[in-house]
């Protein structure tokens, strides 16, 4: 469990030239965290290449916020420590860099909305005294129709005209005033561009490219035409890196949309995975053979109802937000599987696929609130702990499948703790119950 393999390159041919892709799926808070856990077990996996030698880097949502600075050659461990740990050359990160409250929309339009609420009697009644003239016509025989006979059907027609006019003054004069998000991420923005300044790396897609050689892609959603954006060197390079990873992990409600690019220009985003997931297919139309890709929303399989207690024997019985939780990782995962079984079926790809997800019957993680800050040391620490046990059960054929592309690795490199000493509240390894038996699936679906 939690590593899936769609091989479809010949292994005896060794292609230690070949492009390597580093794909990172969404998981707000606590998934990114899970994710930088896991990504610091695989980093110490690897002995003779690091996940900051890749050649292409794709990120969505939170995996965004880490594809930007490991393209930029900063080391899983490093973010480990900004996040979770003692800082380095990468700041802290903050709560108040995540929830940085949308101040200027939660203060104003409920002050339209006062204002509104006060002037709308006299607005609606002047409204409908210029629209009596035309109505009271036609309203003889609906009149002589609900004098005969009272009743809902005949209210309705007589009243027809006047709600009419009162529909009509209401979409003219429509006004928003729910805030588009209660948090505003433009300091996770701040935090990127400052970071990468800060230590000399560049800003911009293209001079990335030109001073490290590396291909970073950020994709997020454009809120007004649906559609999804890619922003890379040879994609759509109209804003920063730093903006790129702002408009990707702006998630709908949580955050407001993110407004992004040149000044005149600017768009409004949200997060990239309303679209897809993963996007694989990206990295493999700019070249990439081998793809490790990093998913950590996975939907939970309750089997034997491991996850609740008592008299509570399904997820449904757990209430609202933990439904949500289940509907949208199943969203992203089918999604997620769909894509792969595409490239599966593909007969020009001839590469290679690594899918690392969370176990289906891990509840600890599961039961994680994906925006809580406050559980990001202990997903760090889990997500080191899963991917360290998937990657010990599937050695044998990551070392032949990694081996082709010139990459060795050794197991007992990746040592017993992500942060040796932390505080037992974090160390929650091992909580990752065992799934129930299924036949092994070498070759399977998944991205987008």
């Amino acid at each position: 469990m939690g590593i899936t393999f769609v091989q479809k390159s010949d292994l005896s041919k060794r292609r230690p030239n070949a492009k390597r892709a580093l794909v990172l799926a969404g998981g707000a808070i606590s998934g990114g965290s899970f994710k930088l856990g896991g990504l610091a077990a695989f980093d110490r996996y690897l002995t003779n290449l690091k996940v900051t030698d890749f050649d292409i880097y794709m990120g969505t949502s939170a995996g965004a916020f880490l594809a930007a600075p490991i393209a930029a050659g900063v080391a899983p461990e490093e973010l480990v420590a900004a996040v979770v740990g003692d800082p380095g050359r990468i700041t802290r990160f903050k709560y108040t860099d995540f929830y940085q409250l949308n101040w200027r929309e939660l203060a104003l339009r409920p002050a339209a909305l006062l204002r509104d609420a006060l002037t709308a009697g006299p607005s609606l009644a002047l409204h409908l005294l210029r629209a009596a003239p035309k109505a009271l016509p036609t309203l003889r025989k609906p009149a002589r129709d609900f004098l005969a006979d009272p009743g809902l059907e005949t209210a309705e027609a007589l009243l027809l005209p006047f709600l009419l006019a009162a529909s009509e003054h209401a979409s003219r004069n429509q006004r928003a005033y729910l805030p588009s998000g209660l948090f505003d991420n433009a300091r996770i923005e701040a935090y990127i561009r400052s970071n990468l300044e800060r230590n000399g790396m560049p800003n911009t897609f293209r001079q990335l490219k030109l001073d490290h050689g590396k291909s970073l892609y950020i994709t997020a959603t454009n809120i007004n035409t649906a559609q999804g954006v890619i922003f890379g060197h040879d994609e759509d390079n109209s804003v920063t890196i730093s903006e790129a990873v702002q408009a990707s992990t702006a998630i709908p409600g949580f955050f407001k949309p993110a407004r992004v690019g040149l000044a005149g220009r600017e768009q409004d985003f949200v997060d990239g995975s309303v679209r897809k997931t993963a996007n694989i297919s990206t990295a493999v139309r700019h070249g990439a053979e081998l793809l490790i890709c990093y998913n950590p929303f996975r939907p939970f399989v309750n089997y034997r109802h491991r996850l609740v207690t008592n008299e509570r024997s399904s997820i449904a019985d757990l209430g609202m937000a933990v439904v949500i939780n289940q509907s949208f990782r199943t969203l992203l995962h089918s999604r997620l599987r769909l894509g792969i079984e595409k490239l599966r079926l593909d007969e020009t790809f001839r590469g290679d696929v690594i899918l690392i997800e969370p176990a289906e019957t891990d509840s600890r993680f599961f039961a994680m609130n994906p925006l809580a800050f406050w559980h990001r040391g202990a997903a760090a620490e889990h997500g080191f702990q899963s991917v360290k046990a998937s990657l010990a059960k599937h050695d044998h054929t990551l070392r032949k499948i990694l081996g082709a592309y010139g990459i060795e690795a050794d197991i007992d490199a990746i040592g017993d703790a992500l942060r040796p000493g932390a505080p037992e509240a974090e160390l929650i390894a091992g909580e990752v119950t065992p799934a129930r038996p299924r036949p092994h699936l070498r070759v399977v679906g998944g991205d987008e």
